[in-house]
C-alpha cells in the first residue's frame, strides 16, 4: 500500500491517525485566501492567483504537502527572480488535429497545463486520441489535477513532467534526472475514480522539503549524501546529495528506466530540455487523452474497470496487511479527514508565509477566522 507520499505502509489507519497530536490549524478556504493575497500582492492577476491557490491547497487536501502552501515561498521568490511571469500569453507554436506544441511564455504552470490539458480534451473529443507538450513554464504541481479533467470527460487522461535535475541514475551518485512523475486517471461507474499519480524517484523532491520543515528524519534509503552513502537527513539533499529512483538499490533500475522515459518525452519532444542542462528550470509536459468511446461503449468500459478494482480490493492479503487501496484511494481519505479536522502546517512553513505577507503589508488576521492559528 502507498500513501500519498509514495511511502509504503502496513497500517493506513496509524497514517491517518498520526495527526491526531498535531493541531490542525487551517480550514481549506483559509489558505486560498491566504494563497490568493499573497500572489494579488505579486501583481497576478486575480484569476491565475485563485487557480494557483486552488491547486496548493487541494495537494494539502489530499496529503501531498510536498506541492501545497510549502510551495508559496518558492513561488513568491520565481517571480521577484523573474523565472515565472504572472499573466504570461501562452502560444501554440506547432498544431495539427490531433496535437500541439505550446510555448507557457514563463507563465505559472498551473495556468498552462491546466489550458493545454483542456486543448487536449477538445482534440481528443474530434479525433480519439490527442497529445499536447509545452515547454517554458514553471511548477505545475500535482500531475492528478490534469489527468482527472480527462477521466471527468470520459477519458483516459495521461499526464508526464520532467524538472531540474535532483536523481541519480541507478548506480550513479550524481544528480542527472528530475523526479519525473506519472500519472494516469482512469473513469469509473460507482467506484472511486482511479488517479495513478507517482514520482518515479524514491519521493517527490517536496516530500524532502516537508520532512526539513518538521524536522524530521525521510525513510532510510530515499536519500544519498554527496559521497553516495545512503542517509536519512534531508539537509544532506542540500549540501549536494541526490534522491534515489524508485525501488532503492534492489529495484531502482525500474524507477530509472521510467525516469527515462519520461525525460524523453517531457523533456525531448516537448522542448524543453533534459534535467542534466543548465538551462533547464520549470516543467516540460507530456500531455495525452484517449477517448474511451472510439474504442469500446463508455458505460462497459466503466463496469469493467469498477470489477477490476473490486475483484483487487477483495483479493486476499498477505499477514500484517489490513487492507489494499487502489490508487488515489489513500489521498481521498486524506481528503475527507482534511476537509473535516483542517490542515496542518508545519511551523516553519508558516514563518515563511508569515515573512512574506509582513513584507507585503498583508494584514493575516483579516483573513484567518478567529479560531485559526
Amino acid at each position: 500500500m502507498r500513501d500519498a507520499n509514495n511511502i509504503h505502509i502496513k497500517d493506513v489507519k496509524n497514517l491517518l491517525d498520526k495527526e491526531k497530536n498535531s493541531l490542525p490549524l487551517f480550514s481549506a478556504e483559509n489558505l486560498i485566501k491566504i494563497g490568493i493575497e499573497i500572489f494579488r500582492g505579486m501583481n497576478v492577476p486575480l484569476e491565475e492567483a485563485s487557480l494557483v491557490s486552488e491547486l496548493l491547497v487541494k495537494a494539502n487536501l489530499v496529503g501531498q504537502d510536498s506541492h501545497g502552501v510549502i510551495r508559496i515561498a518558492q513561488y513568491v521568490k520565481a517571480i521577484e527572480e523573474g523565472e515565472v511571469k504572472p499573466g504570461a500569453k501562452m502560444k501554440i507554436m506547432h498544431e495539427t488535429p490531433s496535437t500541439a506544441l505550446v510555448d507557457g511564455g514563463n507563465g505559472f504552470g498551473q495556468v498552462v497545463a491546466k489550458k493545454s490539458m483542456e486543448i487536449v480534451i477538445e482534440k481528443a473529443r474530434k479525433n480519439s486520441v490527442s497529445t499536447v507538450c509545452a515547454f517554458n513554464l514553471y511548477h505545475i504541481g500535482r500531475l492528478a489535477d490534469y489527468t482527472e479533467m480527462a477521466s471527468r470527460c470520459d477519458m483516459i487522461g495521461v499526464a508526464m513532467v520532467n524538472s531540474t535535475k535532483c536523481v541519480a541514475p541507478y548506480g550513479g551518485r550524481e544528480r542527472v534526472l528530475s523526479t519525473a512523475p506519472i500519472s494516469y486517471a482512469f473513469p469509473t461507474a460507482k467506484e472511486m475514480p482511479f488517479i495513478l499519480d507517482m514520482a518515479t524517484s524514491a519521493c517527490a523532491e517536496g516530500k524532502i522539503r516537508v520532512a526539513l520543515h518538521k524536522g524530521e528524519k525521510l525513510p532510510y534509503g530515499y536519500l544519498i549524501d554527496a559521497d553516495g552513502n545512503l542517509t536519512d537527513n534531508p539537509e544532506d539533499f542540500y549540501k549536494g546529495g541526490a534522491l534515489l529512483p524508485l525501488g532503492g538499490d534492489l529495484g531502482g533500475y525500474k524507477g530509472f528506466g521510467l525516469a527515462m522515459v519520461v525525460e524523453v518525452l517531457s523533456g525531448i519532444l516537448s522542448r524543453d530540455g533534459c534535467a542534466y542542462e543548465t538551462k533547464k528550470k520549470g516543467n516540460g509536459i507530456f500531455f495525452q487523452a484517449i477517448d474511451i468511446g472510439s474504442f469500446m461503449p463508455v458505460e462497459e468500459f466503466k463496469r469493467k474497470v469498477d470489477d477490476l478494482i473490486r475483484i483487487v480490493k477483495s483479493s486476499k492479503l498477505r499477514p500484517g496487511f489490513n487492507e489494499i487501496l487502489i490508487p488515489g484511494e489513500l489521498e481521498f481519505r486524506i481528503q475527507q479527514k482534511r476537509l473535516k479536522e483542517g490542515i496542518y502546517v508545519p511551523d516553519k512553513t508558516w514563518e515563511e508565509i508569515k515573512a512574506i505577507a509582513e513584507r507585503m503589508n498583508i494584514d493575516l488576521s483579516q483573513v484567518l477566522s478567529h479560531n485559526q492559528r
